[in-house]
This record gives structure tokens, sequence and C-alpha cells, in this order.
């Protein structure tokens, strides 16, 4: 049953704003990271973001762009909630919302006519047992129960222009695979940063840049990025990503 729809400032950006709706899926703090950690050249002209959700993505990098964003979402609720949020934010002729399986997208558009994909994609293998929700949205978007990475990494392969950047968060417990995964779809690892809740604790996610068909080498390992302090205040850095005034 779908709930009732919500509206709210996205960040302490004035003016944007997103819609969500009780009871489904709310966009989390992994997506506007990944917002802030994509970096956008001038000759960005076309971005697509996998999964896009209630589109807190492709809204954030309209502040970082004039480019032209697709988002990609499957289940049909979502889409009418980000399509609401982009017509609320006056984004309808930057951002366009489109309903697509992402296993089939490719053939939907031209092959390597896209400069930057973003994704926040399913964390989770199926049968891992971690954060196991009744809910479907919330399930897939944390679940690889429709798409796991090697899938993506084959549709962004096909998808982005040579040199063209993924850019996406995943689990920091499989680094090791996704390089893996990431060699074998002939991508380059460019940027990588560790993002971590707490200090002295482990790192949970990472922010995670990749060059299709590049050359490898180059890799920026940037500085750790720790959300809270020891004492459960945001730190610093924290706050200027949610572009808010530390407290005094």
């Amino acid at each position: 049953m779908a709930g009732s729809e919500l509206i709210h400032d996205l960040l302490s950006v004035e003016g944007l704003k997103i819609i969500q709706t009780t009871g489904v899926l709310r966009f989390s703090l992994d997506s506007v990271l990944l917002a802030n950690f994509v970096s956008i050249g001038p000759r960005t002209k076309q971005i697509m973001d996998f999964g896009t959700g209630l589109a807190p993505i492709p809204l954030l990098l309209s502040l970082k762009t004039n480019a032209k964003i697709i988002g990609i979402e499957l289940q049909e609720e979502l889409c009418q909630c980000a399509e609401k949020s982009v017509r609320l934010n006056g984004l309808d002729q930057q951002i366009d919302i489109v309903r697509d399986d992402i296993r089939v997208v490719h053939s939907h558009y031209l092959p390597s006519s896209f400069d930057l994909i973003t994704c926040n994609p399913p964390f989770f293998p199926v049968g891992s047992g971690k954060n196991t929700s009744q809910k479907q949205a919330v399930r897939l978007a944390k679940h690889e129960e429709m798409i796991d990475f090697h899938t993506l990494l084959a549709q962004a392969g096909r998808l982005l222009k040579t040199g063209g950047k993924f850019v996406f968060v995943h689990r920091a417990e499989r680094l090791e695979e996704l390089i893996l995964a990431l060699n074998q779809a002939k991508f380059a690892l460019k940027r990588l940063q560790f993002v971590y809740s707490k200090p002295k604790t482990k790192a949970l996610t990472m922010l995670v840049e990749a060059s299709a068909k590049g050359k490898q080498g180059g890799l920026k390992i940037l500085d750790p990025l720790v959300i809270q302090d020891e004492n459960g205040q945001y730190t610093l850095e924290a706050l200027a990503i949610f572009r808010q005034r530390p407290e005094v």
C-alpha cells in the first residue's frame, strides 16, 4: 500500500526539495555522499543514474552541472515520486526519469554515448541475510535480487564513452571482489575514498570512480571521510557536504 507523500528539503540547499513516501524507500546518506564525490568536468554532456530511486543523485548533480541527466528506475512508484520532485524543482528540462530495467537499458540508447554513470547499487548478495526487509522497494535497493555488480558494470561499459566515468558507492568489505570485477570489465580504478561512521571504527562504505576502457594506473586514494566525531556530532567535513554550519 502506498503511503502519503511528504516534501522535504534536500540537505540545506535553498529551494531544492525531494518528495518521499511514508512506508516506502527514503533517500540515503550514501546517495548524498556519492553526489558530493562525483567530479564533473566541462566536457560532461550526458549523465545517467542507474537505479535512481527517488532521484536524489540527479537532483544534487544538477547543482554541479547543466548536463543532461537521465535517471533509470524500474519501480513505478519510485519513478512517480522522482518525476514529481524533478517538476517541483523546475528541473524537467535537465533531468528525465525513465522507467526501465538496467539489465536491458543499453538497448534503448546509443553505445558509448554517456560521459558519466552514477550508481548507488544493492550492497548485499542474495542470501547474505543482512538488512532483509519485507518491503519490496527497500529489499531491491539493498539486495542483489534483480541485478548484481557484474551486470551493472557490463551495462555501464556499453553506455560509457572511452574514458567515461562510472562512479558508485559500495560496501568496503567487498573491495577486493569489486576490483577484480572492474579489471575484468576493462575499467581502470581512478579515485577511492573510504567512509567511516566514527573515528577508530571500520570503514563501512567506499566511494569509487572508475574509467571505462581507461588506462590502468594513477589511482588517487582520498583522505578518509569521517561522518561523526567521538561524541556523535557531525564532523566539519560532513557538515560541509550537508551544506550546514557547525553549531557554535
